[in-house]
């Protein structure tokens, strides 16, 4: 057992290890030609407590901490389950709500989405923007007791699903300050667009959102006015950590994948796994992947503590996500042309990964946050 983690933590993986191999391994293919999740299996890993492991048990949660949030996020990783997106949903959207809500606001919400009948969504992406957030378009103008939104949104995991959307948007176009209303799915002037089409995560939903006039109580702001901006980076340190714990997790599952492929394949007449090459190459990696491991574990640690710092989550993620992808081109390498067929978990965790050095901010972002704190 890892040091980070306790016998309760353990006692979590076992019961999401099972879960995951039951209800999800099976399913993972289907899921990934249609696109989408049903939300059967959000109830479903509700009921047993699943979800918003950090939640407090008074708004239904298990009152857990980022201890259990990783190892929910590794035992994903593990089986590159990509298509699920109960990360964004646990570890994103409820802490926001959990951080900045009303009573009124943790109590409306958050146990529906620690049963899995609400899935919660980000939006903050808007079509050109990239990553200068504050230059978005999205706008909630105050008429009365209500915000009127209006804008569009894109690149939003569990888009498909969402029953709750946290939505970033400027009070004045012209200001740079952010406000996060939520919009609830059934609100009129809140719409969809279709599934877009991606190279890789083709299980996740991930949508375009549309606000046409869309009228939102004013108790249905998270926070104050003018603060979203502060809200989004306080929480981004954990949110990158994320993508480091699931990079190194990913590696970590894909080598011992690698390593038994080389033993079983025979080349010229003996194992892939006796040529020096082969023996090298799963070297670097090993020798690699621990390195980060423990890196990542230390993280883990600090976000336990209190002390993770944004330069700090930005490294995690910064060098999580561009090992990722450098260590499984190796591991795809050794799987020769098996390595370039979808039926491969290496090829189709080598396309996922892609994403992680853009998403959260980019590798570029992560490493002028970095910059500024030497």
């Amino acid at each position: 057992m890892r040091t980070v983690f306790r016998e309760d933590h353990e006692l979590f993986r076992q019961q999401a290890r099972r879960f995951i191999e039951n209800e999800i391994v099976p399913h993972l293919h289907e899921w990934e030609h249609a696109g989408i999740v049903p939300k059967e299996l959000w109830r479903k890993a509700g009921e047993i407590g699943l979800l918003c492991s950090t939640v407090p048990e008074e708004y239904g949660g298990s009152g857990g901490d980022f201890g259990h949030s990783a190892v929910m996020i590794e035992e994903l990783a593990r089986v590159n389950a990509t298509a699920v997106g109960f990360t964004t949903h646990s570890e994103i959207v409820a802490p926001y709500i959990v951080a900045y809500g009303t009573e009124e606001q943790k109590r409306r919400w958050l146990p529906r989405m620690a049963a899995g009948e609400l899935v919660g969504v980000i939006a903050m992406s808007e079509p050109g923007i990239g990553s200068d957030l504050r230059s978005m378009r999205t706008t909630a103008q105050r008429e009365g007791n209500d915000y009127i939104v209006n804008g569009q949104k894109t690149f939003i995991t569990n888009g498909g699903n969402a029953g709750l959307v946290v939505t970033a948007t400027k009070l004045d176009p012209q200001s740079r300050d952010l406000t996060l209303i939520c919009v609830e799915e059934d609100m009129p002037g809140f719409s969809r667009g279709k599934l877009l089409e991606k190279i890789g995560l083709k299980g996740q939903d991930t949508a375009e959102l549309f606000f046409d006039n869309v009228r939102v109580p004013a108790g249905f702001r998270l926070g104050e006015e003018n603060n979203g901006f502060r809200y989004l980076t306080h929480q981004l340190a954990w949110e990158r950590t994320i993508i480091g714990i699931r990079a190194a997790a990913s590696i970590d599952s894909l080598l011992d994948e690698t390593v038994g492929y080389t033993r079983d394949r025979q080349v010229f007449g003996k194992r892939l796994f006796d040529f020096q090459n082969t023996r090298f190459k799963l070297a670097e990696v090993k020798a690699q992947a621990t390195m980060l491991r423990a890196f990542v574990d230390d993280c883990l640690g600090k976000a336990m503590s209190g002390e993770l710092t944004a330069e700090v989550g930005a490294m995690c993620k910064l060098v999580g996500s561009e090992l990722q992808g450098k260590l499984l081109d190796e591991l795809l390498q050794l799987h020769g042309g098996y390595g370039f067929m979808s039926e491969y978990r290496i090829s189709r965790a080598w396309v996922d990964a892609r994403v992680a050095r853009i998403y959260g901010g980019t590798s570029e972002i992560m490493k002028e946050i970095i910059g500024r704190s030497l």
